[in-house]
């Protein structure tokens, strides 16, 4: 069978993502309300989800994209986080909010965060819309979260399925 004829079962809709999106995206913008944020997006899951986020932060904000590797086309990550694309931002000025679609092993995050750190940003934190800490395999916990969720393989909103599915407007797990 294709995985495009397999069953699916949607774990957030659309509405229940937008709806938190907004709720995060009034949260950062009053914390951040004095300061010079500056977005990174993790791509290439992270950019549907910052792109919605962005906007419904109602403060001035620059938005920048980094990409890094550690799944591959697997379901697991490989334990090692390869910069592909890095800052070319002095981020000294800037208060840095790294946003991811999710962490679970919580390599990549920490590996980003501890990079990004080392270039003295004046403050530094995390976003992920889904945070899986049962996967958990270093000591992490983001500072903003949309969901907590089961150990599922999830696809949609930005998390693919090989190469396919970031398009999807919801989140999704197959069913077997």
């Amino acid at each position: 069978m294709s995985i495009e004829n397999k069953r699916r079962e949607v774990l957030f809709s659309k509405e229940q993502i937008s709806s938190r999106v907004v709720e995060l995206g009034a949260e950062i913008a009053e914390v951040y309300k004095e300061k010079n944020l500056l977005v990174v997006s993790l791509l290439k899951g992270s950019f549907i989800f910052t792109a919605d986020l962005v906007r419904a932060i109602d403060i001035p904000v620059r938005i920048e994209f980094m990409t890094t590797s550690s799944y591959g086309h697997s379901e697991e990550s490989s334990g090692n986080v390869k910069v592909v694309q890095d800052l070319d931002v002095d981020l000294s000025g800037y208060d840095v909010l790294v946003v991811d679609d999710i962490t679970d092993s919580g390599i990549t995050m920490k590996a980003v965060l501890e990079h990004l750190g080392n270039k003295n940003p004046k403050s530094i934190k995390s976003c992920v819309l889904l945070d899986k800490p049962s996967r958990r395999k270093v000591e992490l916990e983001a500072d903003y979260v949309g969901y907590t969720i089961p150990d599922k393989f999830i696809v949609g909103y930005g998390l693919n399925y090989g190469d396919y599915f970031r398009n999807i407007d919801h989140i999704f797990a197959f069913v077997d």
